[in-house]
């Protein structure tokens, strides 16, 4: 078990995509040049000048960057955007330091927040697009059978353990006394699994989605479907505090680029799979798969009713040690939302 301190280190996340798990191409995560076009094809007034966003991480549900960025979305709203890769230190530093105005991110966010980080959530992007996959076969049958077992996750701190801290918790065991966690890269939880070195094992799509698919796992719990985490959203566009302060309409129109991006991919799910596969963003080349993900991660961008979200997640985790005990979940929420589409 590891201790408390690492419990809320947010280690850096590692993706090693090899084997079957690779890239088509080498490298083209590296960086995606800014895109001069506007939506309908003209050339664009790049109002904002400037914009990186830290994007290319291989999941799915990545989608609202890279539809933003490849339609012109972001063009549109006066931005001369690029995408750039790397890890969730150099994004946290990124965030501080201004170079990064906003993310695509998730619950991990939530303690660097408590620990002082100034972001704050300006929408919810979309639903579920991760998984909690037991063996098939495994007499692991509900969160409760997790007693005792080891368990994969990708890094100490990060969401795919803290997904699974509330489905323990939820089955009133503790996360830090009753399983034991092991770091592993999401493309070696199969042959943990097989060296009888985890049991169960928490994983982003498309990684999950192709362990069941290839491997004949089953998920324990799927957050687009387990009632503790269906109709939520799970990853939240969040912005820098301090660049809202300086230029907000700057920020607005960020949002309402990505908004545009999720109603693009909320009417156009086949061909948002299709970009993504054919720009390299996601680890696969199956179509069919990555579709069916993006259906089921029900892209709608929420402004004011994410806020709800927020207090709710804040109050499970509060459960788990993954938030101090002590959290004041309506003054958090309170804390860390921003209107993005308000009147200034």
């Amino acid at each position: 078990m590891r201790d408390s301190k690492g419990w809320r280190a947010g280690a850096i996340r590692v993706l090693l995509l090899a084997s079957a798990f690779t890239m088509a191409a080498t490298g083209a995560w590296a960086q995606y040049g800014s895109k001069k076009l506007g939506s309908d094809g003209k050339p664009a007034n790049f109002k904002y000048g400037k914009l990186k966003i830290q994007a290319l991480g291989g999941a799915a549900c990545g989608a609202p960057a890279y539809v933003a960025f490849e339609k012109g979305y972001l063009a549109d709203e006066g931005f001369d955007a690029e995408l750039v890769e790397g890890t969730f230190e150099t994004e946290k530093t990124g965030l501080v330091t201004g170079e990064f105005t906003v993310t695509n991110g998730d619950f991990q966010w939530f303690t660097s927040i408590q620990s002082g980080l100034d972001l704050r959530v300006i929408g919810g992007l979309h639903k579920g697009c991760l998984k909690v996959l037991v063996p098939a076969g495994s007499p692991i049958k509900t969160g409760a059978d997790l007693k005792g077992k080891n368990i994969g996750v990708d890094e100490i701190g990060g969401t795919p353990m803290s997904i699974t801290t509330l489905v323990l918790a939820n089955a009133n065991l503790d996360p830090q006394k009753d399983v034991t966690w092991k770091i592993y890269a999401d493309d070696l939880f199969d042959e943990a699994v097989k060296k009888g070195e985890i049991d169960a094992f928490a994983v982003w799509d498309p990684f999950g989605a192709l362990y069941i698919k290839d491997k004949g796992y089953k998920a324990l719990t799927d957050i687009s479907t387990d009632p503790l985490f269906k109709g939520r959203s799970c990853c939240f566009l969040y912005a820098s505090g301090k660049k809202i302060k300086e230029d907000p309409a700057r920020v607005q129109a960020i949002a309402r680029a990505y908004q545009k991006a999720d109603e693009y991919i909320g009417k156009h799910p086949e061909e948002t799979a299709k970009l993504e596969i054919d720009y390299g963003y996601v680890a696969t080349k199956d179509l069919k798969l990555i579709t069916d993900l993006i259906r089921s991660y029900d892209y709608v961008y929420t402004n004011e009713a994410v806020r709800n979200d927020v207090e709710y997640f804040t109050t499970q985790f509060k459960k788990t040690g993954f938030l101090k005990a002590n959290t004041d979940a309506a003054a958090f929420t309170k804390q860390v939302y921003w209107n993005a589409f308000a009147k200034l």
